[in-house]
């Protein structure tokens, strides 16, 4: 009694007859049960083998997209190769997946509109009736050429639309072999692949690190507090609050993005570092911001205080290589990277008494002595490379305040900023006779730094006696440029 050989091209199942009985009798304790069997001198032989799957060929190339213009579909097959008393391959013949061709011209013919147009003239329902036709989107089945007759209360079935043609006006899914598919973030049709929150196909959320935190801090005074950075790379970003006070959201450049300079924006969609940040606000106290992200760049959330701050709710997912720099700069920062300065009001005169005192006479001021030369190239490569920001801005305002003069200017353009700058800003000068002095609404280029008392309770812009302070000009613009070249990195 002999053992049938296999298929030479089944050579796995030709290597299992010439296993040693010896070692079928350690695997099978002794040649019973479903191990190996025993003939009539005592030989040892594999059990029959079970009917297993066919196998696949390759897959064969994509073929051309389904569509010309707009979204199409490509296909790629497969043959699968059965032996006798095998069970069928495991798995489709054909793969579908999107494929985005240049977008459509105005005025085309949609898809489905075509493959009903085709039937325009001839006759059908066995009658020599003629129709125009057009697609009609009440049917079950809408992989199905339903078409309706112009001018009449009457659809028709042709059949399945081709391969390729959308489900509906606007709907993500195409019909393929009579069904409606949506493709999964791997591109292919019917795939039930999804992005994880790390922006991964097919993920577990391990690549990336979730964010949340409150933001307590009641503020000293009514204006605009830092309530967080959202660095670049976050994705699927939240805050939200409850309270009469306003989120407010600043671009890398310094600029507002919503609710900046002290005016509250409408509830809509922004577009800002990259991605689209919705904004919303119900009719009570609730505010909401929302951003599926990833940001392109930084962004700094910040909070328009008008009442006690009840606690405002931030988070995000965060690239794992990039929680580490964040980490270590929320540390630097202290959660707040530059506490603007309040609001302040001009103290207006006070009415006059009834009894007027003897005059006093006022001491004249000593005249201011004059500034010494800043001018040359040296001058402005040494501020400009030492200095914490460079910036055009405008002078709004002057005060003297005993040994200070505070200038309040709106930032234009920013040519350095190791910070976020708002558009408005003060700028201190540590001297009642400032040098160089600022003119009122000139425009000029400033190279200040950034000053923290020791207790932390004031961050001010300083611009330093005989520092960088020049009218600006498209020359002195080309100048600073070259000026940033030179810094040593």
């Amino acid at each position: 009694m002999g053992w049938p050989a296999p298929p030479s091209a089944r050579t796995s199942r030709l290597q299992a007859s010439n296993v040693p009985c010896v070692l079928w009798a350690l695997l099978a304790a002794g040649c019973h049960g479903p191990g190996p069997r025993k003939d009539s001198l005592g030989s040892c032989f594999p059990p029959l083998p079970h009917p297993g799957p066919g196998e696949w060929t390759p897959w064969g190339s994509w073929s051309r997209c389904s569509s010309s213009c707009g979204r199409g579909l490509s296909v790629r097959s497969r043959r699968c190769i059965q032996f006798p008393r095998e069970e069928l391959c495991w798995g489709d013949t054909h793969e579908y997946r999107l494929c985005q061709q240049p977008d459509c011209p105005p005025g085309a013919m949609p898809f489905r509109d075509l493959q009903c147009a085709l039937y325009n003239g001839h006759p059908v329902l066995g009658t020599q009736k003629t129709y125009q036709w057009v697609p009609f989107y009440g049917a079950p089945n809408q992989c199905d050429l339903n078409c309706l007759a112009v001018g009449h209360d009457f659809y028709h079935s042709f059949g399945r639309v081709l391969d390729g043609t959308p489900c509906s006006p606007g709907a993500q899914g195409l019909c393929v072999a009579g069904r409606c598919l949506s493709a999964g973030c791997d591109g292919l049709l019917g795939s039930d692949a999804r992005e994880d929150r790390c922006g991964r196909c097919g993920g577990a959320n391990d690549s990336c690190l979730f964010v949340q935190r409150v933001f307590r801090d009641a503020g000293a005074f009514a204006g605009y507090w830092n309530v967080t950075l959202i660095p670049e790379g976050a994705r699927h970003i939240r805050a939200a609050h409850r309270s009469r006070n306003h989120l407010a959201l600043m671009g890398g450049d310094g600029r507002y993005v919503l609710n900046g300079n002290w005016a509250v924006s409408p509830a809509g969609t922004y577009e800002a570092a990259g991605t689209r940040v919705i904004y919303t606000r119900a009719t009570g106290p609730e505010e909401t911001l929302r951003a599926a992200g990833p940001t392109s760049e930084d962004l700094l959330l910040q909070v328009l205080l008008q009442e006690p701050n009840p606690g405002i709710e931030f988070e995000f997912w965060l690239p794992r290589e990039r929680y580490g720099p964040f980490q270590a700069q929320a540390q630097v920062l202290g959660w707040s990277p530059r506490q603007p300065q309040p609001r302040e009001v001009d103290p207006q005169p006070l009415e006059s008494p009834t009894v007027i005192p003897p005059r006093t006479p006022i001491p004249t001021p000593e005249p201011c002595p004059p500034c010494p030369d800043t001018r040359g190239r040296a001058h402005r490569l040494l501020h400009y490379c030492g200095s914490d920001f460079v910036f055009q801005a405008r002078v709004l305002g002057r005060v003297r305040q005993a040994q200070e003069t505070r200038y309040e200017v709106r930032v234009q353009l920013i040519y350095k900023n190791r910070s976020p700058l708002r558009a408005l800003e003060y700028v201190w000068a540590p001297s009642r006779c400032p040098c160089p002095p600022l003119g009122l609404h000139r425009d000029y280029l400033l190279a200040t730094w950034r000053l923290i008392s020791p207790d932390g309770t004031q961050d001010r812009l300083l611009l330093p006696h005989a520092g960088y302070a020049r009218l600006w000009s498209p020359a002195e613009d080309s100048r600073v440029r070259l000026a940033a070249r030179h810094c040593p990195l």
